[in-house]
């Protein structure tokens, strides 16, 4: 019996030494040292041996699997630090090499738009201001005169996030912000995410904006206009011509739908435009009285002009894109023709 758990002994330590991987090794431990295996059922037999030698075999079979168990631990660790070494050696990075076929990316055309948006109004001498995405209901709706009956909340499906909390539908909230934080003169540009239920081929239920407010004395329409007219020429071309129609909303009053010649064929009439030369760019109006006594500032001293528009839908205008969805497809051929 002994002879027998020798022999075991030393076939499981060579078959342990040959193991070439932690998966050869695991075949081999449930080979001899499982519940089915080759020692345990040496231990099964014990019951055969006669009752004054089982002590000594049983030591036997004992002296085996502990020999086994740490030449198996033994082995573990070395492949383990073999394979550790060999991933480190594939992963390494020569920082000397030299690529020849190097691949520029370039920045989204979105973002593109919206750089040189946010560049004109900064020459003019804006500055730039930022917001929370998820917003109180009363900076969203309340303060710019929306109350929770008013109709214009249909024209803004909202995601709501409880009663109060929502995510913003326009970023015209940090207009309203920034009017309570500071007093006039304000000129500011308000470049964010806003998010609608919306999605079709021009809509989006997520998509950027741009707002532009200004408060001071004396401030009218004809500001607005001059203003917008300027922007459109460093926009598109300089000969750009801007319109306005007659629109509503409910925080600015008068309100203005601004329209400019169709950058691709220039007020002539094209599929673009849809033939009638002008495509609508934006909203804007003078500031309505209320939402400046809402925040705090004297409309009797003081006026203000307001716009906003959506930069996806600048882009398409700007790049002749037919469908919205594919500023959001990341396809890295459309992508490369802005590098």
């Amino acid at each position: 019996m002994k002879e027998k758990i020798e022999i075991l002994m030393r076939e499981a330590l060579a078959a342990v030494e040959a193991c070439e991987s932690n998966a050869d090794l695991g075949k081999v431990k449930v080979k001899y040292l499982g519940k089915s295996g080759e020692l345990t059922a040496l231990l099964r037999g014990m019951k055969d041996v006669p009752a004054d030698q089982r002590p000594v075999i049983g030591g036997y079979v004992n002296e085996a699997r502990d020999a086994i168990t740490a030449a198996a631990e033994s082995k573990e660790k070395t492949l383990k630090a073999k394979e550790t070494e060999e991933k480190m050696l594939k992963e390494s990075i020569d920082v000397t090499y030299q690529p020849t076929d190097v691949k520029l990316g370039s920045l989204h055309p979105c973002t593109l738009v919206k750089n040189e948006i946010v560049d004109i109004f900064t020459s003019l001498g804006f500055s730039v201001a930022q917001g929370p995405e998820v917003e109180l209901d009363f900076f969203n709706f309340q303060a710019l005169n929306i109350p929770k009956d008013h109709p214009a909340r249909d024209m803004q499906d909202t995601f709501y996030l409880g009663d109060e909390m929502l995510l913003r539908t326009h970023t015209s909230p940090v207009q309203v912000r920034t009017m309570l934080d500071k007093k006039p003169p304000i000129r500011i540009v308000v470049p964010g995410k806003v998010y609608r239920p919306d999605d079709d081929a021009t809509h989006s239920p997520m998509f950027q904006q741009i707002e532009g407010l200004v408060v001071d004395k004396h401030i009218t329409l004809c500001d607005l206009k001059g203003i917008l007219s300027l922007f459109a020429k460093e926009l598109f071309d300089k000969n750009t011509k801007i319109r306005f129609r007659p629109s509503y909303f409910p925080f600015t009053e008068p309100s203005v739908e601004v329209d400019v010649t169709c950058s691709q064929c220039h007020g002539k009439g094209c599929r673009l435009c849809k033939g009638t030369g002008w495509i609508e760019v934006l909203g804007a109006g003078v500031v309505n009285p209320k939402v400046l006594e809402n925040c705090g500032i004297d409309s009797n001293e003081y006026s203000g002009f307001a716009f906003g528009m959506g930069i996806e839908r600048i882009t398409m205008i700007k790049y002749g894109i037919p469908d919205m969805r594919i500023l959001f497809e990341n396809d890295a051929r459309f992508l490369r023709s802005f590098r």
